[in-house]
């Protein structure tokens, strides 16, 4: 069950699970604020505990308010753009040949056909990322599958609006941002481990974070890292 709870002028989302403890998140880009309850908790005792991290809640809110964001891409000499974590500038190479891209020193060149329009570089350069990503992911599931004890049945790999990643437990199969290859590579190593150990706990219960501890205890960290990097000009969470 989910509700919505107004703290003054700070509105928290707050979701009943079967669960030990309560788990409190602000979430980027804009510092969305949830809190996950034992069901069997009063409301007057949620309200009481979110008052007294209201303080720690604002913090949160402020850093994510300042972090730095990328403003819309328009396909252009010398745009920054992110893949890995690094920034590169952009270079626009016409040429009557198949389009490309690929990295190059400092640069990220795309090789395009004349007067190719903006709408078609956008589709080549985030088509090169999902590229960048499925060949990513194999070598991090062939890691962590044996250690998990658990079979990933498929993975797929799309331009997700709100969500880094996300699992569906009984097809056995996970779906990654591709917008992650625009991150640390640490990071799509979170998420991946977040998602196949939803394939062992299906919610963010004390048995999951439990499990995140013992198998990836860094995970907060990478999180972290996650959250501070650059945010695209669209709205991501996780």
């Amino acid at each position: 069950m989910q509700m919505r709870v107004q703290l003054g002028d700070i509105a928290v989302d707050l979701v009943r699970k079967d669960i030990k403890n309560v788990h409190l998140s602000v979430y980027p880009p804009a510092g969305k604020v949830r809190i996950a309850a034992p069901e069997r908790m009063s409301l007057e005792t949620i309200r009481v505990f979110a008052i007294s991290k209201l303080a720690w809640i604002r913090q949160q809110q402020r850093k994510l308010q300042e972090q730095e964001r990328e403003t819309p891409r328009e396909y252009l000499d010398r745009e920054s753009h992110y893949v890995w974590g690094k920034r590169y500038l952009l270079k626009i190479v016409e040429a009557d040949a198949a389009p490309s891209v690929e990295i190059k020193h400092s640069r990220l060149i795309l090789r395009v056909r004349p007067g190719t329009a903006e709408l078609k570089k956008r589709a080549i350069v985030e088509d090169w990322y999902r590229g960048q990503l499925k060949r990513a992911v194999p070598p991090l599931i062939a890691k962590w599958e044996p250690r998990l004890g658990v079979k990933v049945a498929r993975v797929f790999v799309q331009r997700m609006k709100t969500k880094w990643g996300n699992c569906n437990h009984r097809e056995r199969s996970i779906r990654l941002n591709s917008e992650l290859a625009k991150k640390p590579r640490e990071c799509l190593e979170y998420i991946v481990v977040h998602e196949i150990i939803h394939l062992r706990e299906r919610h963010h219960n004390d048995n999951f974070f439990a499990l995140m501890n013992e198998y990836l205890p860094q995970w907060r960290s990478r999180r972290s890292e996650l959250n501070a990097a650059p945010l695209a000009h669209g709205r991501w969470s996780y």
